[in-house]
């Protein structure tokens, strides 16, 4: 029996959302851009999930557009906000997802954007304090990027205190929120979130499609140009029951929120219990009082069996890992 414990990486496509994908595979076969009847429900079909994913966040439907992945949408933001809206300096961590650093490395090259990396504890949090000293001088243009949680200790950022501090200095706020959406209850509508990435595979959802919520108050061109679809603002024929997927998992694991979380901390506690047990001198990396609870991150001694750990794991039909898959 293969025991599956890399749910940060990637999720199994829920049942539910399997069903909706199925049935829009056999039925909605039409391209989305065509005004003939079929095209027309891809259009509708493409409309409903983009209203139902902006119902979630309290986000305006306009605001929502849909792409490959997080990735892209993270790629589309940064970029996005320093072509257009005139950002001279970029705020970030070192403990963000590669496709952010990377990014940011990426812009530095070709760029002259002032780069500015946050201190993180020993838990992984940035210091808001910080954060607001490097703000203090708002006559750089600056975009701040923090991701709600990190893929790889479960460390919970608050986005509310960033997003505030960002307000209160004049900065645009980036977001990633793939390790959270859904499993957390996010209000756009009293948040000061400029831009905010989410992905489907992260929660029983499709890999392949993702979205970017682009606050109204801010006007970026494409990263991708081409036919003009998603309303001019990423080019290509849209993964239509790919985006009604995405819908139906982000549904399906908001409504279910707390039967989830409820599940996963047993599930926890029971691991680190029998963890324990082992007697071994086992520590947990991550924030102890705000942090993930699908994520578990311990670190194990060095031994000259610790680098057979994760094969013998696999061996045993135990599928883990020792970090991101990215």
């Amino acid at each position: 029996m293969k025991v599956y414990l890399d749910n940060a990486a990637t999720t199994p496509l829920d049942n539910r959302v399997l069903g909706v994908m199925t049935k829009t595979m056999e039925t909605v076969y039409g391209n989305p851009s065509s005004i003939h009847a079929m095209g027309r429900l891809a259009r509708t079909t493409i409309e409903d999930a983009r209203k139902r994913i902006a119902n979630q966040l309290k986000a305006s439907q306009g605001e929502i557009f849909f792409t490959s992945s997080a990735t892209e949408s993270n790629n589309t933001a940064i970029q996005g906000a320093i072509r257009d809206l005139g950002v001279q300096r970029v705020i970030s961590s070192p403990t963000e997802h590669p496709c952010v650093l990377n990014t940011i490395n990426r812009i530095k090259e070709v760029k002259s954007v002032q780069i500015e990396m946050l201190t993180v504890d020993r838990h992984g949090r940035i210091d808001i304090e910080e954060l607001k000293s490097l703000l203090k001088d708002n006559t750089i243009s600056t975009l701040v990027s923090v991701m709600h949680a990190n893929n790889e200790i479960g460390t919970i950022q608050d986005i509310k205190s960033i997003g505030d501090a960002c307000a209160d200095f004049g900065a645009l706020f980036h977001c990633d929120t793939v390790q959270t959406i859904g499993k957390y209850e996010i209000d756009l509508s009293t948040s000061n979130i400029s831009f905010l990435s989410g992905s489907g595979h992260k929660i029983y959802g499709p890999k392949g499609a993702g979205f970017l919520y682009v606050n109204g108050n801010n006007i970026i061109r494409p990263l991708i140009v081409g036919g003009g679809q998603e309303r001019n603002m990423r080019s290509g024929t849209e993964n239509t029951y790919g985006i009604a997927g995405l819908a139906e998992a982000l549904d399906n694991i908001s409504e279910n929120r707390a039967v989830y979380s409820a599940k996963i901390n047993i599930l926890v506690d029971r691991f680190k219990a029998n963890i324990g047990a082992l007697d071994l001198d086992i520590q947990y990396n991550g924030c102890p009082e705000n942090y993930l609870p699908h994520i578990v991150n311990l670190h194990v001694p060095r031994t000259e069996k610790t680098e057979m750990i994760m094969m013998n794991l696999d061996i045993y039909g135990i599928c883990a890992s020792a970090g991101s898959a990215c």
